[in-house]
């Protein structure tokens, strides 16, 4: 294996295990900042021996032993040692126990689910709304600057400051490592529903990167979505979320064609999603609807996706339905993305003619300035019209806008499939 071939593998392997190496070490410190911190440390040295000495088999492992010991060495130097004595000082005086045998102890003595811990942690009430997303896609998604901000419709500035901000408020606030019980477990939840939400999107549809997909985000997005509506069972919104995530992950295997390429909706071949997993949501989404008496926005996109889901052929799917529940969705976030979703359910339900005359205000959205599926979308409205060359130049302009490589071919050979005038 050469050297650019092994930094290749670190990346991929740091996008699967930085959140629980992180998260671990959180539950440890006490600190997710001195955790961020010594898991960055770890994959440095991951960097400089793997060329060398090759992968290890686990390597996830790997890398949690040496951020430990990294731990370790910054407790002996008194750096960790005035934090954890705040926590256990008494008990350390009392036993005679060195610093670096609490350490290791708690290393090894997992509690709890830690990435659920972690989750809870970035999405503490002291901490902004924004703060709280950012952070936790971060730390717990592994997304850089760049995609989170793709995410938001904001400038990485803006997301870089909020997730500095956000690390020293929670160290300065001394936020515990808890999954939260109770009433305080209903007030954070929003917010975590919010993160996973979007860890799922980024895993189901990359922002940016050479795949189309991230199938590991939307697993991790989805299992803790799971354990959640354990904790939570009579929350409406955690059940319709995750009715979401399985109908739409039910679909990920009929996503990407034999060499990785797009797939969309309208032409996969369904008999390849996941039956197991449309069952598991279509149940949610009928837990969430018992429990609620008007459906909040997860459940109402679970129910767009369980219309998808029902269709034996796109040709059988209900778009009248679905125009409706995107009127419903619409009314409930003010969101300009649910409002050129709901364009292209129109354009499906009542003609291409109708999705362009929702679509078209959008283009003076602010958020939707840099946005690639604003265009992409119009584009397609266009060519159905036959307006080929404004067709073109939409895909075209969408294929400048997108960070994903399998996107940017799929536009550019829309964009060329377009006929050109006389």
């Amino acid at each position: 294996m050469t050297t650019s071939d092994t930094h290749r593998t670190i990346e991929a392997v740091w996008r699967i295990e930085s959140a629980k190496v992180i998260a671990g070490l959180t539950r440890i410190t006490g600190d997710v900042g001195l955790a961020e911190d010594l898991a960055q440390d770890a994959l440095v040295a991951a960097l400089e021996r793997w060329p060398e000495s090759g992968v290890p088999d686990n390597p996830g492992a790997w890398l949690m032993a040496t951020a430990k010991h990294r731990a370790i060495d910054l407790f002996r130097r008194g750096k960790l040692l005035e934090r954890k004595h705040a926590e256990v000082g008494h008990e350390l005086r009392a036993r005679e126990e060195s610093p670096e045998w609490e350490l290791d102890a708690a290393i090894d003595d997992p509690v709890g689910d830690d990435l659920l811990g972690l989750i809870f942690t970035t999405c503490h009430p002291v901490l902004s709304t924004h703060a709280r997303v950012a952070l936790t896609l971060r730390l717990l998604g592994g997304l850089t600057i760049e995609e989170i901000a793709r995410a938001f419709l904001v400038p990485e500035p803006t997301v870089a400051q909020r997730i500095v901000r956000a690390k020293r408020t929670l160290r300065a606030a001394r936020v515990p490592f808890e999954i939260p019980r109770g009433a305080e477990l209903a007030t954070r939840l929003s917010s975590v529903l919010d993160v996973l939400y979007l860890i799922f999107n980024e895993g189901y549809s990359a922002t940016a990167g050479d795949d189309w997909v991230r199938p590991a985000l939307c697993e991790d997005a989805l299992r803790l979505g799971r354990v959640l509506a354990e904790l939570a069972p009579a929350d409406p919104e955690v059940h319709g979320l995750v009715a979401l995530m399985e109908i739409q992950a039910s679909r990920l295997k009929a996503r990407v064609g034999p060499a990785g390429e797009p797939i969309l909706l309208l032409d996969q071949d369904r008999g390849r999603w996941d039956q197991l997993l449309i069952r598991r949501g279509l149940a949610a989404l009928e837990r969430a609807e018992a429990l609620a008496g008007a459906l909040g926005p997860f459940s109402l996109q679970a129910a767009i996706a369980a219309c998808h889901a029902r269709a034996r052929t796109a040709e059988e799917t209900d778009w009248t339905r679905i125009t409706a529940l995107y009127d419903a969705l619409t009314q409930l976030t003010q969101s300009p993305v649910v409002e050129l979703n709901r364009a292209v359910a129109y354009s499906m339900a009542f003609g291409p003619a109708a999705g362009l005359e929702i679509a078209d205000p959008l283009t003076s959205e602010p958020a939707l300035a840099g946005y690639h599926l604003l265009p992409s979308v119009r584009g397609d409205f266009l060519a159905k019209l036959g307006r080929w060359g404004e067709a073109r130049a939409e895909f075209e302009r969408a294929a400048t806008l997108t960070r994903n490589a399998r996107e940017r071919t799929l536009l550019l050979e829309r964009a060329a499939a377009c006929p050109r005038g006389p």
